[in-house]
C-alpha cells in the first residue's frame, strides 16, 4: 500500500490505534493494537465535473463556498462523483494537493448534511496557512443549529472528549480517552419544544457540534443518526453560518456570512 493510501484510509477514519482513531502523525510503537478497515475500492483521484456552485469570494490563493446540505465534500468510499472536489475542479485553475490527492483544495470538511461556508485553497502556500489558522483557532467557523427541546441556560461551554463509537463505527460518541473538544453554544429563540443555538467551534473533531449537542439531551432536529429524528426535516438542521479567517497571503481580516438556506429557514418558521 502507497504512503497516500494510507494517509487516505487514516484521514477516513478507518484506522484504529488502541481503539482511537489515528492521525497521520501517530508513532506505534510494540503492543499496539492497529485495526484497519479496508473500503471495497480506494478511492482514485476526481475527474472535473460541472456542478454549479455559490462561491461566495474567490481569489488567486483561496475561495470560500456556501455549500448546500447533501453534498459530500470529497470522494470517498461510496461517493465517487459529485463532491465539492469534483466541483471545483470543474472550475478550472489549481488546486492545492497539500491534503491529498483525492482532496485538492480541501482544508476543513463540513459533512454531507450540513449547509454552510467552507474555505478550500488554490494553492499549497495558502492551504499549510489556512491549517495553521485552524490549528490555532484565529480560522473561527460558527454556525446555526436547531436542536429539540429547550435549552435552559442562555449560554455554555460542552467539553466532552470525542472519539469512534464503541459499537456504531460510522457513528463518534463522547468516550473515554477521545480527542479532546469544546463547543460553546449561545441561544438565539426559543419555541415551545425547539430551540435555535449559535455554536462557535474551539476544536473541530468528526461530528462535534452533532455530538456535543446529543450529549447534553438537545440532539439537532433531523439528525436521525444522533437522536433527532424529525417530523418535515430530512437532514440535520446544522448550518455553517459565518467564517472568519485572515487572508493567507495578505493577512488582512476577513469575515463571511450566509444566511440558511430555504429547508432550514422554514424548518424553524413552523417549529412549534
Amino acid at each position: 500500500m502507497s504512503r497516500a493510501a494510507a494517509a487516505r484510509l487514516i484521514k477516513g477514519h478507518l484506522v484504529l490505534v488502541n481503539g482511537r482513531p489515528a492521525t497521520p502523525a501517530d508513532r506505534v510503537s510494540a503492543g499496539d493494537e492497529i485495526v484497519v478497515e479496508l473500503p471495497e475500492a480506494f478511492v482514485t483521484a476526481a475527474e472535473p465535473e460541472e456542478i454549479a456552485l455559490d462561491v461566495v469570494y474567490e481569489d488567486g490563493d483561496l475561495a470560500v463556498v456556501d455549500k448546500p446540505a447533501g453534498m459530500v465534500v470529497h470522494p470517498a468510499p461510496g461517493h465517487y462523483t459529485g463532491t465539492l472536489v469534483h466541483a471545483l475542479l470543474g472550475r478550472g485553475g489549481p488546486w492545492s494537493g497539500a491534503g491529498g490527492e483525492a482532496r485538492p483544495g480541501i482544508v476543513h470538511r463540513l459533512d454531507k448534511g450540513t449547509s454552510g461556508l467552507i474555505v478550500v485553497a488554490r494553492t499549497d502556500a495558502a492551504h499549510r496557512a489556512l491549517s495553521a489558522q485552524l490549528g490555532d483557532r484565529t480560522l473561527s467557523r460558527t454556525y446555526l443549529a436547531v436542536v429539540r427541546g429547550i435549552v435552559k441556560s442562555d449560554a455554555g461551554v460542552l467539553e466532552g472528549p470525542i472519539g469512534r463509537h464503541p459499537e456504531e463505527r460510522k457513528r463518534m460518541a463522547v468516550v473515554a480517552g477521545g480527542r479532546h473538544a469544546t463547543t460553546r453554544y449561545q441561544v438565539v429563540e426559543r419555541r415551545r419544544n425547539h430551540t435555535l443555538l449559535r455554536c462557535d467551534l474551539d476544536t473541530g473533531r468528526t461530528h462535534q457540534i452533532r455530538v456535543h449537542l446529543s450529549a447534553l439531551g438537545h440532539p439537532i432536529a433531523g439528525d436521525a443518526e444522533y437522536g433527532g429524528r424529525e417530523d418535515g426535516a430530512d437532514r440535520p438542521m446544522l448550518h455553517a453560518w459565518r467564517l472568519r479567517l485572515r487572508h493567507p497571503r495578505t493577512g488582512a481580516e476577513m469575515s463571511f456570512e450566509a444566511p440558511p438556506p430555504r429547508d432550514f429557514a422554514q424548518f424553524w418558521e413552523s417549529a412549534d
